[in-house]
C-alpha cells in the first residue's frame, strides 16, 4: 500500500477546538482502519505563532506567511491508491478549515559511519 500524509489546516486555534472535533481525532485511527486502511502516525502542532521559518538561510520567528488557516497537524496513512486516501482524507475532523492529501515519496536512508 501507499503512503500519503494528511495535512490539516485550522481557522480555530487549537486551544478552542470543540470537544467533538477533539474526540473525533481519537477514534479517527479506527475509523480509518474500518475503511481499509492504516493510521501510521499522527501529530498536532503547536500553535503558528510558535513557528520559526528559514528561508535562504535567514531565520525568522514565526510564519513564513500570513495565513487564515494554518497547518494545524498531520498524519500519515496507507492506503490502497489515492482514491481510497482522499476517501481516507474526508474522514479527518475538521472545526473550520480543511485537508489535503499528498503522496509520500520513499527515499532510502543509507547509514554513515
Amino acid at each position: 500500500m501507499a503512503q500519503y500524509a494528511v495535512l490539516i489546516y485550522e481557522r480555530v486555534p487549537p486551544e478552542e477546538l470543540p470537544p467533538e472535533v477533539l474526540a473525533a481525532h481519537e477514534q479517527l485511527p479506527e475509523r480509518i482502519a474500518e475503511q481499509g486502511g492504516r493510521e501510521l502516525a499522527g501529530m498536532a502542532l503547536h500553535p503558528n505563532e510558535t513557528a520559526t521559518s528559514i528561508r535562504g538561510g535567514v531565520v525568522t520567528d514565526g510564519p513564513f506567511i500570513e495565513t487564515k488557516e494554518v497547518l494545524a497537524g498531520v498524519f500519515v496513512i496507507e492506503a490502497r491508491d489515492l482514491d481510497h486516501a482522499l476517501t481516507l482524507g474526508k474522514l479527518t475532523p475538521i472545526a473550520d478549515g480543511g485537508v489535503e492529501v499528498r503522496p509520500l515519496l520513499g527515499f532510502e536512508v543509507s547509514e554513515r559511519s
